[in-house]
C-alpha cells in the first residue's frame, strides 16, 4: 500500500527514481493511485514544479499514467513489464503454436537478394550525403501504395511496423494524450502507447476491424490518434473491408485534426485487398513491413503519409539512425522485382490451415476468428485454464493476456508450422481445454 511506502528525495530525478525502484520492487502495486502533486510536495518540502516534473519523468518512461481528475497512478501494466513475457514454454515434445512466426518454407531465400545488393553497392557504393530512401525502391514501394488506393505522399524507410508507429506518434503527441488502439490487438502496440507516456483507449472489433460505434466513441471522448491494422490484425485476424472502411472514414472526416495510423503488416501474405482509410484525417501515416512475406530479421517497412509528418519523422531520423540500410533497400528491391515470393501462393497457404483450423473447430461447436492472415483467435472463459490444458495436450498457444485490455479471454493460434494432418488434433485439443464460445463476437 501506498502508506507503507515513503516516496524520498529533493529533485526531480530523485523522486522519479523511488517512485520506479518501489514499483519495481512490488511495493507500489500496479492501479495503485500515487498522492496529488502538491500534496506530496508539501510532504517532500519541495516546489510542486519539482514533483510535476518527476511525474513528467515516469509518465515517458511509461510507469505511471494520467487520467485528468482522477489524478496520477501506477500503470496496470509497467513499461518493463512487457506483453511478450507472458508467454507459454514449450518443453520437448509439445509443439509450439504460439508464436506468431511465418513459415519458414514459404520465406524466399535472401542470398540472391543480398548478393544483388552488394554488387549494386560496389558499383555506387553507400556513401554519407546521399538520400536515405533509394531511389528505385522509392518508386516501386509509391507504384505499389498507388495500385492500392493509397493518397499520394512522400516514402521514407524505417526498422519495422513498430519503429515506424513510435516516430509517428512521437512526432504528432505529448504524454498524456489519448491514442484509440484495438483491442485485442498487437501486444507490442499496447507496450509501446504507453512506455511513450500516452494513453491507450481501447477499440473492440469484429472480424471487419474496428467497430464504428467504439471509433465514434474514442473520438468523442477526445483521442488524438487512433491506430488501425488493415488486414491480417493480430491476433483475430481481421480485416477492414470495403463498407466497413467507408463508416470508419465517415466518422474520421469529422475528426480531421486526429493523427491516423494504419498498420499494413499483412501486405504480400494477404489475398483481400486493401481499403485504406489514409486520407480521413490531415495527419496520416500508412506503412508496410516486410517482415512476415521476407523474413522477420529484414528489419524494414514502407512509411508514407502526409508531407509534414513524413518529414518530421525523416527529421527526426536524421538526428538518430541517420537512414535505414540502403543494402537492405537494394535487397528488397531484388524480391520485388525478381518476384521472389509468390505472394499469391503465399496467402493461399497461410488461408487453407486457417480456414481449415476454424471451420475444424466451428465444427466441434468451438467460435474462432481468423478472416485473414496467420493467427487464429479463440475466446474462451478460462483463458489460463485453457492453456494449461492445451499444454497438456501437447500444444503451446498464446495467453491472449498479451493482447487484450479490456477485451475478454481468448487464446491465440499460429497456423504458419502447422499441417493438414495438425488441424484434427489441434481443434480437439482446443475443443476439450476450450469448450463452446461464441463465433461472432470479440467483447
Amino acid at each position: 500500500m501506498l502508506e507503507e511506502y515513503r516516496i524520498v528525495g529533493r529533485r526531480a530525478v530523485e523522486i522519479a527514481t523511488s517512485v520506479e525502484r518501489a514499483v519495481g520492487s512490488g511495493a507500489l502495486a500496479p492501479g495503485q493511485p500515487l498522492p496529488p502533486m502538491r500534496e506530496l510536495a508539501t510532504g517532500l518540502g519541495v516546489n510542486p514544479n519539482t514533483v510535476a516534473a518527476a511525474y513528467r519523468t515516469l509518465r515517458e518512461r511509461g510507469v505511471i499514467e494520467t487520467a485528468g481528475r482522477r489524478g496520477s497512478r501506477v500503470r496496470a501494466r509497467p513499461a518493463s513489464t512487457a506483453r511478450g513475457s507472458i508467454r507459454v514454454e514449450a518443453p520437448p515434445g509439445v509443439r509450439d503454436v504460439s508464436e506468431g512466426n511465418p513459415d519458414p518454407a514459404l520465406l524466399p531465400a535472401l542470398h540472391d537478394a543480398l548478393a544483388a545488393a552488394a554488387r549494386h553497392d560496389a558499383a555506387q557504393p553507400g556513401l554519407y550525403g546521399q538520400a536515405p530512401v533509394d531511389p528505385e525502391f522509392a518508386a516501386l514501394a509509391r507504384a505499389g501504395l498507388d495500385a492500392d488506393g493509397v493518397p499520394a505522399g512522400p516514402v521514407a524507410v524505417t526498422s519495422g511496423s513498430l519503429d515506424a508507429i513510435e516516430r509517428v506518434l512521437a512526432a504528432h503527441l505529448r504524454p498524456g494524450d489519448a491514442v484509440a488502439v484495438e483491442d485485442p490487438g498487437w501486444g507490442s502496440l499496447l507496450d509501446l502507447v504507453p512506455a511513450l507516456g500516452l494513453r491507450p483507449v481501447p477499440m473492440r472489433l469484429d472480424d471487419d476491424g474496428p467497430l464504428p460505434a467504439e471509433l465514434d466513441r474514442a473520438l468523442r471522448a477526445g483521442v488524438r490518434a487512433v491506430v488501425v491494422t488493415d488486414r491480417a490484425q493480430n491476433p483475430t485476424g481481421a480485416a477492414v473491408g470495403a463498407a466497413r472502411a467507408g463508416e470508419l472514414r465517415a466518422l474520421l472526416a469529422g475528426h480531421r485534426e486526429v493523427l491516423l495510423i494504419e498498420d499494413d503488416h499483412g501486405h504480400r501474405i494477404v489475398d483481400l485487398p486493401l481499403h485504406p482509410l489514409a486520407g480521413a484525417t490531415d495527419s496520416w501515416a500508412l506503412v508496410r513491413s516486410t517482415a512476415k512475406a521476407y523474413g522477420p530479421d529484414l528489419r524494414l517497412a514502407v512509411l508514407t503519409g502526409d508531407a509534414t509528418t513524413v518529414d518530421r519523422v525523416t527529421g527526426r531520423q536524421r538526428l538518430g539512425p541517420g537512414w535505414v540500410s540502403r543494402l537492405l533497400q537494394r535487397a528488397v528491391v531484388h524480391l520485388w522485382t525478381s518476384e521472389a515470393v509468390d505472394a499469391r501462393a503465399v496467402a493461399r497457404a497461410y488461408g487453407e490451415r486457417r480456414d481449415a483450423l476454424v471451420q475444424a473447430l466451428a465444427d466441434r461447436g468451438v467460435g474462432a476468428h481468423g478472416r485473414s492472415g496467420m493467427n487464429v483467435w479463440v475466446p474462451v472463459a478460462d483463458e489460463t485454464g485453457a492453456v494449461a490444458r492445451l499444454l497438456g495436450a501437447g500444444w503451446a498457444v498464446a495467453p491472449g493476456a498479451r493482447f487484450r485490455m479490456s477485451a475478454p479471454q481468448g487464446v491465440r493460434l499460429t497456423v504458419s508450422g502447422m499441417t493438414a494432418d495438425d488441424i484434427g488434433p489441434v481443434a480437439d485439443a482446443v475443443a476439450s481445454a476450450a469448450g463452446p464460445a461464441p463465433a461472432r463476437s470479440y467483447g
